[in-house]
């Protein structure tokens, strides 16, 4: 596994988390030893680079806010351009379990894409109303698409490998919610395989969530939009994995 961890890139998006982003840093080097950890500072105001730095990760800093998709982008790209060949992202804000990771890594065999789901029987996570409403919506529609069950699209937690960076570092969307929604529509549809395993989220360790419970039926109108979009992008061709 630690031949995996070398070759594996944990990109961490983080807006104005001070407040835990040293702790996260620390914990994915302390659960995740040889790996390596980019902390892209997403055009944050306060000392979330400093912490970062801190702790020892490597630091991407973007003059604006561009969203977790944009973010994510820059890890992909950097990745690329480094030499890894998997990119797994986690939260800045302590939800993720960095030991998840080793689970996460256990799929690629057989899969380009795997999820970290929070409702697969694993932990007392749970979401109610129009949030919960979409995540089911969602979860239909996006099972068909890449013709396996998946229970949490949404999830943050999520492991990439060769063939999903490659195809991400290019057309990963930046969209509201299209770093979840769109991005596996458009794997599904460029034939990469997604599967998920099941995980533990926690409390955030600081910051302020970046849905408020008011907002709920909005995100589910939002969501609603983001897949119909999502559905009339046109597909993405990748070589398969024999030739990539």
């Amino acid at each position: 596994m630690a031949s995996s961890f070398e070759k594996t890139l944990v990109v961490m998006p983080a807006f104005n988390e001070e407040e835990s982003v040293r702790a996260v840093v620390l914990e994915v080097f302390e659960k995740l030893p040889g790996i390596s950890c980019l902390v892209v500072d997403d055009g944050s105001s306060d000392g979330t680079a400093g912490e970062a730095l801190a702790a020892g990760a490597l630091v991407a800093r973007l003059p604006f806010n561009l969203g977790v998709g944009g973010a994510m982008r820059v890890g992909f790209r950097y990745a690329i351009a480094h030499g890894f060949e998997n990119v797994v992202q986690i939260d800045a804000d302590g939800q993720h379990d960095p030991a998840g990771v080793v689970a996460l890594l256990a799929k690629l065999d057989s899969a380009d894409l795997v999820l970290g789901a929070r409702f697969a029987g694993e932990g007392d996570y749970s979401v109610r109303g129009p949030r919960r409403w979409a995540m089911v919506l969602l979860s239909t529609f996006l099972s068909r698409a890449a013709h396996t069950r998946l229970t949490d699209t949404t999830s943050g937690f999520r492991l990439s490998g060769p063939r999903a960076v490659r195809l991400f570092a290019e057309h990963y969307p930046a969209e509201y919610l299209g770093d979840t929604i769109e991005s596996l529509v458009i794997a599904a549809r460029a034939k990469c395989t997604i599967v998920q395993v099941p995980v533990a989220m926690r409390v955030r360790a600081g910051g302020r969530p970046s849905h408020h419970p008011v907002k709920a039926a909005a995100y589910l109108a939002r969501a609603v939009l983001a897949l119909f979009f999502a559905l009339m992008r046109p597909p993405v061709k990748l070589a398969d994995r024999a030739t990539a």
